[in-house]
């Protein structure tokens, strides 16, 4: 089963922002919360010492999966809190018995989420998203089709294409095909898009794979087949979200070491002169270019004569 991009935010946790000398104070939900306007939330104390209970007094800020709340009152005595939900713009939800409590964090998770889906989008075009179709050819157009899901963006360029033209499965045989990908009004195709074929007849299968953006992220449980990544992309895109995050921030000096030695440990030394985020971003250059090599090979680019796709090799 493909990784979602919630185990995407929990390993930028555990790989980077949460040290395990240096774990922030934290509890779990004794009753389940199950509409968006209650404002007691029930807690298990025998997680927390007494300091660390008190931490949650009035003004403190608790956060629950991408929700954060506000403490307006804590009894201890029943170990309950009264909240104000959806607290700095984040939205109530509900919540499961025994999910995460976590007690002023100082890494918002809906931030890190949000960073996520920046570094995803900024791949693109440096890195893309790779899709294979199968299409009869035919002697106009023919309408390239979308996914059922409307987060799966269309196309924009062929990076190879052929037909098998012989035989039964152990001597067949395959040979390069031209095309052409254009854009169209989407009352045309819901894609926009369409292909015509060049030095081929009609009713042939032709195998294409095309370049395209990755898909949009729109909540945790989204995995990353449905965006078109590949889990080489997940070091990439957590190296940027790490540098994100601390960048501008005060932050403690276990989580500095702790970022060093994940970055040192990936063979990448960490100099004393260059700041925490400097090391992060040139980590993530150095593997950005290991993969766009590795696109490359794969896919090496076709030659395009008068917008006419001619095969690589």
């Amino acid at each position: 089963m493909s990784s979602t991009i919630g185990n995407l935010v929990d390993r930028v946790y555990r790989e980077y922002l949460e040290p395990n000398d240096d774990i922030q104070s934290f509890s779990n939900l004794r009753t389940a919360i199950t509409d968006t306007t209650t404002t007691t939330v029930a807690y298990e104390s025998d997680f927390l010492t007494t300091e660390e209970e008190d931490a949650m007094g009035s003004g403190a800020f608790i956060e629950i999966n991408q929700e954060l709340m506000l403490v307006l009152s804590l009894n201890t005595a029943d170990e309950t809190l009264t909240v104000k939900r959806g607290a700095r713009g984040t939205t109530a939800e509900t919540h499961a018995q025994t999910d995460l409590i976590k007690i002023n964090p100082p890494f918002i998770r809906l931030n890190v989420f949000n960073a996520v889906k920046d570094q995803i989008e900024n791949l693109y075009p440096t890195l893309f998203a790779v899709e294979s179709q199968t299409i009869t050819s035919a002697s106009g157009y023919v309408a390239l089709t979308g996914a059922d899901d409307s987060r799966i963006v269309a196309p924009l360029k062929a990076v190879s294409q052929y037909t098998s033209i012989s035989g039964d499965q152990t001597s067949i045989q395959f040979r390069g095909v031209s095309i052409e990908l254009i854009d169209v009004p989407t009352t045309v195709t819901s894609t926009g898009k369409v292909v015509q074929f060049s030095g081929i007849s009609s009713g042939v299968n032709v195998h294409c794979t095309f370049r395209k953006k990755f898909g949009e992220v729109t909540s945790e449980q989204n995995t990353l087949s449905d965006t078109g990544l590949e889990t080489e992309y997940e070091p990439i895109i957590m190296a940027g979200v790490a540098a994100q995050m601390i960048s501008g921030k005060d932050i403690p000096a276990a989580t500095t070491e702790y970022i060093s030695d994940s970055i040192q440990a990936s063979v990448y030394p960490v100099g004393s002169s260059t700041s925490i985020r400097n090391s992060l971003l040139q980590y993530q250059q150095i593997l950005i270019q290991q993969a766009r090599k590795d696109l490359r090979a794969r896919y090496p680019e076709p030659v395009s004569l008068n917008s006419v796709v001619y095969p690589s090799a």
